[in-house]
């Protein structure tokens, strides 16, 4: 699905340029006007295409990254669209006070309506990710009135609906505009949509049925999460209203940065240390990994910024059984700065022999020159 084709704009197309093809569009589509089968879908697709291109931010992460850019941020149609959820929304907010179509997405105010999602994001240290852990949050959340059982409605009170709008909780008007009769549905202002008379409302949740709270939860997060990961608790978002059931609460994780590891997907990667000697004739030396310290085998004649290989060593799969990245040591050889006068008379011996060897110990040579004439600086 491209926004541009659905809008029929070119990617240059300027926002002015957008509004007119929306408003074109729009009259085509609605399903109050267009009795296609299809006409709501195309409909609702029309409304995200202008929401997103209207919005600098968005507009730039569809054109770099498309769809997916826009879910991974964040402003997907699911938990996190915090922006117009409902494309009637939309279509109000273009037209102004002249309204939108006759809204077949206005809602009874007396049907039952799934909570709201909520989204917490969290800061794990680099270990935890790794290997998972169990934590302990608090969040703020809309649960069902105890003191009017979740009615909205004070229980002594004798009349309970709205005059204004009869218990709709919405109110219509009809305004005739240059694209034809279009009739706008409205919150009713005198309920603010709960339908029922404002002397009737509870006086603790204020007629919403619902009151914030707050509330603690032990959450499992899995091994092998890295930042950006997101995790869904069924039915630990808002509470529904009229017999809805709750949303969904999504965790957002954030992972700390490691002093000695860096992570690329499943593979860690650290730095050891070695002297010339241990380079040249090999050794065994410790290192640190992520599940303690562990032996490395320094080949002969290991070169300074080789890679050496711990097997198994780096990140679980996320969801995986039993797999692990690799962890990939790169190896500095350290070049003393001082050398005492037995160490420089076993270097000189050393210069000796590769001055007697061939072409490529003679290249040697001058390579062992240099390293002498650093030492007595």
């Amino acid at each position: 699905m491209d926004y541009y084709e659905i809008l029929d704009v070119p990617k240059s197309a300027s926002k002015e340029d957008i509004k007119k093809a929306f408003r074109a569009k729009a009259r085509q589509l609605h399903p109050d006007v267009n009795k296609a089968p299809d006409a709501e879908e195309r409909f609702k697709e029309l409304g995200r295409a202008y929401e997103t291109l209207m919005d600098e931010g968005k507009r730039a992460l569809y054109d770099q990254y498309g769809e997916d850019g826009l879910k991974n941020a964040g402003f997907s149609n699911g938990p996190f669209d915090f922006g117009f959820g409902d494309i009637s929304d939309i279509f109000a907010s273009f037209f102004g006070g002249m309204g939108g179509f006759s809204s077949g997405y206005a809602q009874d105010v007396n049907v039952p309506v799934r909570g709201s999602d909520l989204r917490l994001d969290i800061e794990l240290e680099f270990e935890q990710a790794v290997f998972g852990v169990e934590k302990e949050i608090k969040i703020d959340h809309l649960e069902p009135c105890e003191e009017c059982d979740a009615t909205g409605t004070d229980k002594s009170a004798t009349e309970t609906v709205c005059k204004t709008c009869r218990g709709q909780g919405r109110v219509q008007q009809s305004t005739q505009t240059i694209l034809g009769n279009f009739t706008s549905v409205t919150t009713c202002p005198t309920c603010k949509g709960t339908g029922k008379d404002p002397g009737s409302q509870c006086r603790k949740c204020k007629g919403l049925g619902a009151v914030s709270c707050e509330k603690t939860i032990k959450i499992k997060i899995p091994q092998g999460v890295d930042s950006g990961s997101k995790i869904r608790i069924a039915n630990e978002g808002d509470c529904g209203r009229n017999g809805g059931r709750p949303g969904d609460l999504y965790v957002v994780l954030f992972v700390k940065s490691s002093d000695t590891f860096e992570r690329e997907g499943y593979d860690l990667y650290s730095e050891a240390e070695i002297s010339m000697p241990q380079a040249v004739l090999g050794d065994t030396i410790i290192v640190k990994t992520i599940d303690g310290e562990q032996e490395l085998h320094i080949p002969r004649s290991t070169q300074n910024l080789d890679r050496l290989t711990l097997k198994g060593l780096g990140v679980p799969h996320l969801g995986g059984q039993g797999q692990r990245g690799n962890q990939y040591v790169t190896i500095k050889i350290l070049t003393p700065k001082k050398l005492s006068q037995e160490e420089e008379s076993l270097w000189d011996s050393l210069l000796e022999l590769e001055g007697k060897g061939d072409n490529k110990q003679k290249d040697n040579l001058a390579y062992l020159k240099g390293i002498k004439r650093a030492f007595k600086r």
